[in-house]
């Protein structure tokens, strides 16, 4: 597999499995090392490459140990410290990081739980570790600008020299879009106030700031998910959404779930229109959840879009496969209304009740 598919594939695995990884050795067996091997390309099983709990007594300190350390050419290159998948990352976690970081000849060092990897390396003073990582992997929502950098680090086209050179770039620009998604989730009054006088001529009272914390949120929702779409529809080469048709829809009801049609050894064709479909009531949903977490299961009889591969939480069925299409939305009840398309950005009007759809599911 390229290297950005053995990526993805262990992704889908942390997705699958973390809530259920409760250790920090449970999380070292199930993420980390697969990380080392499949990722980054060294043998788990050669102390040549890898080595284990490392240790490298500093000053007072002794018997202390770093959970893995990257070795190439004789020289340890890469210093890993894990906490278990469940629980989050904080800068006190890597306080073995930060001793031995000035001992060895590593100018990398990683914080991770195994879900999230955290690259440190010595910006602000030489063979010191920052306080601050330069780059951060979520495997639960990976960045792909990041993909080309995290490559840099695999046996295969370790790039010491290119890696430091771009860290500080990497550094701040990662900071800034945690920051700005941060913003997006959960405006501060910064934020609010910052957008509010731009709009709001009036004095800025607590009333008024009160009013605009919603409006800010709303308005932030929107714009991502309108810019979401449009280079959707820009990349499926189709116009804007069309007028909603005032005219009734065909309501269908069904308790059918998506086993009916699991088990049943019948060549399915995945249609081009399918797929395409699946992309816009992607771009709609990932408003509210993970675009990762949003994926298709093509039945006999219609094609599923489904939240974390689970055919019990559906988001939408496209019924594709007669001359009338149809978009299918089910109720908490599970029962179905089939909406009658004319063509694709169709689905568009639907927004709300996909995005009610997967709120149902979170």
């Amino acid at each position: 597999m390229e290297f950005n598919e053995r990526l993805e594939a262990l992704a889908t695995k942390v997705r699958n499995q973390a809530e259920a990884i409760g250790t920090e050795e449970a999380t070292k067996s199930a993420f980390v090392m697969p990380f080392i091997a499949t990722i980054l390309g060294y043998d788990v099983f050669d102390p040549m490459e890898v080595v284990p709990e490392f240790t490298a007594d500093v000053g007072t300190k002794r018997g202390e140990k770093v959970d893995y350390a990257i070795v190439r050419g004789g020289e340890v290159q890469i210093l890993i410290e894990c906490k278990a998948s469940l629980g989050s990352l904080k800068i006190e976690h890597a306080s073995q990081l930060f001793r031995y970081f000035g001992t060895t000849n590593a100018r990398l060092a990683v914080l991770t739980n195994g879900v999230v990897w955290q690259f440190y390396t010595d910006l602000d003073a030489p063979n010191k570790m920052d306080s601050k990582p330069f780059l951060v992997l979520d495997l639960l929502d990976i960045d792909e600008t990041l993909i080309p950098e995290i490559q840099k680090l695999s046996k295969e086209s370790f790039d010491l020299d290119s890696i430091i050179n771009a860290a500080e770039e990497l550094k701040y620009v990662g900071a800034l879009k945690r920051e700005i998604a941060t913003q997006f989730r959960e405006p501060s009054d910064e934020w609010i106030r910052f957008f509010a006088t731009r709009v709001y001529d009036g004095m800025f009272t607590a009333k008024v700031r009160e009013q605009f914390s919603s409006l800010v949120h709303k308005a932030s929702k929107q714009f991502l998910t309108e810019q979401v779409n449009d280079r959707l529809k820009t990349a499926l080469g189709v116009g804007a959404a069309a007028p909603v048709d005032p005219s009734p829809t065909s309501d269908v009801s069904s308790e059918q779930v998506a086993e009916d049609d699991l088990d049943r050894n019948t060549e399915i064709e995945t249609t081009l229109e399918e797929l395409e479909g699946y992309q816009i009531v992607k771009a709609i949903a990932c408003s509210e959840v993970k675009p990762q977490r949003i994926v298709h299961r093509d039945q006999k009889s219609y094609f599923a879009i489904l939240i974390d591969d689970n055919n019990r939480k559906p988001v939408a069925r496209l019924h594709f496969n007669t001359k009338q299409k149809y978009l299918g939305l089910l109720d908490e009840a599970k029962a179905e209304t089939r909406h009658p398309l004319e063509s694709l950005d169709e689905i568009y009007q639907h927004a709300d009740e996909i995005r009610e759809a997967v709120q149902r599911y979170l």
